[in-house]
């Protein structure tokens, strides 16, 4: 499904009923299987990239509220720290100030944020942000837009805008929600293949998995700086990433018996061609926790995100979580589900 667009094209006002006092919009987090770094524009300029990923039930919940008039304040933002400010141009929130400056609404208004997981930990969570703003920000206006357009208009404000060292499929996959194969065109088009898998793949996936928290955040643009400037150097190793992708979808859409076990090995491999991509993706703590959980009986994974930290996508069968949970503790494990819906709005008040 074709997904490049101009900014703000084919917004469609809602009824004519009465504009929404407060919005609270929800945009699920994902998890990234196959091709992550293929969706850099340094890559995806020279050959087309290839992800596929899908959304998880982990969330990001954005409240835009019109502030009262009494609070002598023109915005107030409340995420990890609180914001007053007059000024559009003094909003130290970048993502929050452009958000705001490309979907207009005039001020009084106060922004609210919480996730389910921490920030900087490999799952998307600032393009969940930035997706799940602007369906607030629209939704406010009485304007109700496609998850297309709300995906290019994220890539706008992150990419664009902002210069974030980053790809595109965090803001497809929280916009979207669901599995999908998401193809990232030379032209700068966006593809969406949706993928349905048979008796119910997806639901095994995830119930044959765990995340493991290695308990590092990290800020990944200085990775992904180092990473855009070593494309063309390590295009070899890109285009293995990219045949991995083909291999990872037909092996969901024609899964052998033992399709877990085979589905583990590719990301196994994925994961250590990923690696030698930039040196500081990972590191020798990180090898230890993920080799460990092999120890333990898991089928093989991946670092999730740009990586230096974050969380790793396990392929452990459920005989084996209770041995993964008692070895790490219930603070480093986290059981996670497939969300087939992307960015929609959870509650308003008029």
């Amino acid at each position: 499904m074709p997904s490049k667009m101009p900014i703000q094209i084919g917004q469609k006002p809602m009824s004519s009923r009465r504009l929404p006092r407060t919005v609270t919009t929800i945009t699920p987090q994902r998890i990234s299987f196959v091709g992550g770094g293929t969706d850099l524009p340094s890559f995806y300029s020279r050959q087309d990239g290839s992800v596929i990923s899908s959304a998880i039930d982990k969330y990001v919940y954005v409240t835009v509220k019109r502030h009262s008039p009494l609070f002598q304040e023109e915005y107030r933002l409340s995420y990890s720290k609180t914001e007053h400010t007059n000024s559009l141009d003094k909003i130290e929130n970048s993502i929050a100030r452009e958000c705001l400056r490309l979907v207009h609404i005039d001020p009084p208004l106060y922004i609210a944020t919480a996730a389910d997981l921490p920030a900087s930990s490999g799952l998307g969570s600032s393009s969940s942000f930035a997706v799940g703003l602007l369906n607030a920000l629209h939704l406010l206006k009485g304007e109700r837009v496609s998850p297309a357009q709300l995906a290019e208009e994220a890539c706008e404000v992150e990419i664009n805008i902002l210069g974030n060292p980053i790809g595109k499929q965090d803001q497809y996959a929280a916009a979207f929600g669901g599995l999908n194969h998401i193809v990232f065109k030379k032209n700068g088009r966006v593809e969406i293949d949706h993928l349905v898998l048979q008796n119910n793949l997806i639901d095994e996936i995830f119930e044959n998995s765990l995340l493991i928290w290695t308990g590092i955040q990290r800020n990944a643009s200085d990775i992904l700086v180092k990473q855009n400037e070593n494309v063309a150097k390590n295009f070899a190793n890109y285009e293995l990433i990219i045949d991995n992708n083909k291999t990872c979808k037909d092996l969901m859409l024609n899964p052998p018996s033992d399709f877990l076990n085979q589905f583990g090995k590719l990301l196994e491999k994925s994961w250590q061609t990923k690696k030698s991509l930039e040196q500081t993706i990972s590191s020798n703590e990180m090898d230890e926790i993920h080799n460990r959980v092999k120890i333990l009986g898991g089928y093989g994974g991946k670092l999730n995100g740009a990586g230096g930290g974050g969380f790793f996508f396990e392929i452990i069968p459920k005989e084996s979580h209770a041995a993964t949970l008692s070895f790490y503790g219930p603070s480093r494990v986290l059981k996670v589900a497939y969300e087939p819906f992307g960015s929609r709005l959870l509650s308003e008040t008029f």
